[in-house]
């Protein structure tokens, strides 16, 4: 009995999603835009777990030729025997958030297809000449917050489906007010329809899964997809209502992925992991890329036929292509998972031969850290494909590490630029780092220091939320054995292990794992080892209840140079950062150390001046602001503040003045912008009453790694705080007889 209701509960669904499944094949056109028909299919597919590699290291391989088969024939990378190869241009929802983004979008396009001023490969000091129009790619991310909307649609179906219906009837409506915004209703109408069927077939799905009670992980990348196909839609109405020689084109009917985690589901947002697993099948990409072409290009115009050969306008064609969806070849709809749309551009870049990508951004490029948490962190000129993906698996998200790999097969550079600030030229991503053998063939190791005016390293990142786990004490069982049976566990849990460390005087082991991982893989690690526990052969496993974060400093010239490591330690103890583990990758283009939370800013900011990536900047506070000696003094820092910051490369940021009753402080920490006047600054209404203890917490939360408390007071009630300010790494800086008076 129970058999038979699973089986009936499930067949509504299955029936309802076969609509989703799209053919192996076949296309059709309706009315000059492509759509696709669909076959029934299986969602139901087994899981596979996979241990996570410590860091992502590449030794140079030599030079390869790609496999023919693999990329498209000249007629298609070559478009209309264009003189200039394909450009490939990536946007994510940030782009994408509403009409007047989608404008941006599509002007942005027209203008890069245009052409540019180039110069001559042969004179780069002569003059540059016009490149000629420029075949344009488009790869769209869903409008910005759209996949988060359809997921709720999905999950709140299972408790109520009225609340889905509404949840998707506004993400629907979103989109459409836009779509009729960007093109007139002779060009939106039939998307329109065709969107409204998709919100329909949408609903027939969640519908159905109250039936078995759970969501299967490919109905939710089936479902999140069309934010995706919608959005393309959209800029590609706006491109056609600007009389632009453009198509869409729906990934789905074009690219074929494997992927090892088909039964993985989205995966983490932001996560550095999230497409692992998946990866294109070329030849039959290459295949359906080209039969595209070859019909629904011709169809749109953007494939000029030799009959109309004579008509074309001579300008260079845009196709806009979804991103993250693709299908198997087996003809299931799948994803490649979260952020999964730079991959998408990347492969399509291998595919048509393209001669650059350019991920559009809403920052200036790659940063030497993350700019809301270093504010004098700047734009990085140029990286090597191993460091932008060292970067990115250590918390930078402004690139995807899989977006590297078809880049690397096919050495096309990728800019990454600010969709906001177009004129500037950004970051480009090139070439391998030197293999270790290369690196070392001298074996000899340099200071990095002794090579004046070179920063061996690119930048410094982060990864907030994470935990330890630590095996303590199992040198009875024996080394090797620990080893293989904690990491075995940790696979069995599909548990990320994002770093590793091991005592070499006794078997104890302690791993980097995400924090939503870590019951999970404390509790696993428990089941391993319960025999041991219970016979006192494993002292202690344990889980750290404190949030951590991994900070890391990541470049090409750490690589045998002596100094780096010295350097980013010791400015996080100048710091008073507190470092819980260290490793180091085996390429040596990275170290990294896991400390708490609360001072993983403080410890990015210090690193970050450490390696002079910026001005050194030092947080003042001033005691005694309105005495004698209080006022000489913000009189000579207000006099030499620029000469200090030109000539010594070091800044002075006052952010808190008090005098015997009153203190101002600036807001987190902040600069004050004038303290010239400090008696009217403190009788103003932001002053406060002074109060040492709320002024102790104040350095306590400054995230500013160098903290100086100048005392012009000479009063022994704040003297007696000079030992709790030096033990949190605060200096104090005082004239008075009350430092040297007091006992020992």
């Amino acid at each position: 009995m129970h058999l038979h209701r699973h089986i009936f509960a499930a067949a509504p669904f299955l029936a309802t999603v076969a609509a989703f499944a799209p053919s192996k094949h076949q296309h059709r056109q309706q009315n000059g835009i492509s759509s696709s028909p669909w076959n029934k299919a299986s969602f139901f597919t087994s899981n596979s777990n996979r241990l996570q590699p410590l860091s992502v290291s590449f030794s140079s391989p030599p030079t390869k030729s790609i496999p023919a088969s693999e990329i498209c024939p000249p007629s298609v990378t070559s478009p209309n025997d264009s003189a200039n190869a394909w450009e490939v241009h990536k946007f994510g929802g940030a782009s994408l958030a509403d009409a007047g983004l989608y404008r941006k979008v599509g002007d942005l396009l027209i203008s890069e297809s245009s052409g540019r001023m180039v110069k001559s490969s042969e004179d780069e000091e002569g003059e540059e000449t016009p490149s000629g129009p420029i075949p344009t790619m488009a790869v769209v991310s869903a409008r910005g917050g759209m996949t988060d909307q359809l997921v709720a649609v999905v999950d709140s179906a299972l408790q109520d489906i009225n609340a889905a219906e509404i949840a998707l009837d506004k993400a629907l409506e979103g989109q459409l007010s836009i779509l009729n915004e960007l093109a007139p209703a002779e060009i939106t109408a039939e998307i329109e329809e065709r969107m409204r069927k998709d919100a329909k077939d949408i609903l027939s799905v969640v519908q159905s899964l109250r039936m078995i009670r759970s969501v299967p992980p490919s109905v939710m990348e089936v479902v999140t997809g069309f934010g995706e196909i919608w959005s393309a839609q959209t800029l590609y109405a706006y491109l056609k209502h600007k009389g632009v020689k453009t198509a869409w084109l729906d990934a789905r009917d074009v690219l074929v992925v494997k992927s090892e985690g088909a039964n993985a589901g989205l995966g983490d947002k932001g996560s550095a992991s999230s497409t692992g697993g998946v990866t294109p099948l070329w030849v039959e990409t290459a295949t359906r890329m080209e039969e595209w072409w070859n019909s629904e290009g011709l169809s749109e115009g953007v494939n000029i036929s030799e009959e109309n050969i004579e008509d074309d306008d001579g300008s260079a064609p845009i196709v806009v292509a979804t991103g993250f969806v693709a299908t198997t070849s087996d003809g299931v709809p799948t994803t490649l998972k979260r952020s999964g749309s730079d991959y998408s551009a990347t492969i399509f870049a291998k595919l048509v031969g393209s001669a650059r990508v350019t991920m559009w951004k809403n920052t200036d490029g790659v940063y030497t850290a993350d700019p809301r948490r270093v504010p004098e962190a700047f734009s990085i000129a140029s990286l090597k494909y191993d460091e932008a993906m060292e970067l990115a698996y250590f918390g930078a998200q402004v690139l995807h590490p899989s977006a590297m790999v078809p880049c690397i097969d096919s050495n096309i550079p990728v800019y990454v630029r600010n969709i906001f600030n177009p004129s500037f030229e950004g970051t480009v991503i090139q070439g391998r780092c030197a293999s270790l053998s290369e690196v070392n063939k001298d074996g000899k190791a340099v200071n990095w220091r002794a090579n004046k005016g070179e920063i061996p390293i690119k930048g410094i990142t982060s990864v907030d939320a994470v935990g330890l786990l630590t095996l303590e004490g199992a040198s009875v069982i024996g080394g090797a054995e620990v080893a293989e049976r904690f990491m075995g566990s940790m696979a069995g849990a599909n548990i990320d292990v994002l770093m590793v460390t091991q005592a070499s005087s006794e078997s104890s082991i302690t791993v980097v794992v995400p924090e939503n991982q870590g019951k999970a893989a404390l509790a696993a690690l428990e089941s391993t080892f319960e025999l041991e526990l219970s016979r006192s052969n494993v002292n202690s496993i344990s889980l750290t209840e404190t949030p951590m974060a991994i900070v890391a400093i990541i470049g090409e010239g750490m690589a045998m140079q002596s100094g780096v490591s010295a350097s980013f330690m010791s400015a996080l103890a100048k710091a008073n950062v507190n470092i819980r583990v260290i490793a180091q990758g085996s390429s040596e283009r990275q170290v990294a150390v896991v400390v708490e939370a609360s001072q993983a800013s403080r410890a990015l900011r210090a690193a970050h001046m450490a390696f002079t990536l910026s001005t050194t900047m030092v947080s003042v506070a001033i005691l005694g602001g309105t005495g004698k000696l209080g006022s000489a003094l913000i009189r000579q820092l207000n006099a030499q503040k620029d000469d200090m910051a030109k000539n010594l490369n070091f800044g002075v940021c006052v952010n808190a003045i008090a005098s015997s009753t009153k203190m101002f402080a600036g807001r987190g920490g902040q600069c004050l912008v004038s303290f010239n006047d400090v008696e009217e600054l403190l009788a103003g209404d932001d002053a406060e009453d002074l109060d040492l203890d709320l002024l102790t917490e104040s350095f306590d939360a400054d995230v500013n790694p160098h903290r100086v408390v100048i005392d012009c007071t000479n009063n022994e009630d704040v003297a007696e705080y000079y030992e709790k300010w030096m033990s949190a790494g605060v200096n104090v800086i005082t004239p008075g007889k009350c430092a040297s008076a007091g006992p020992l």
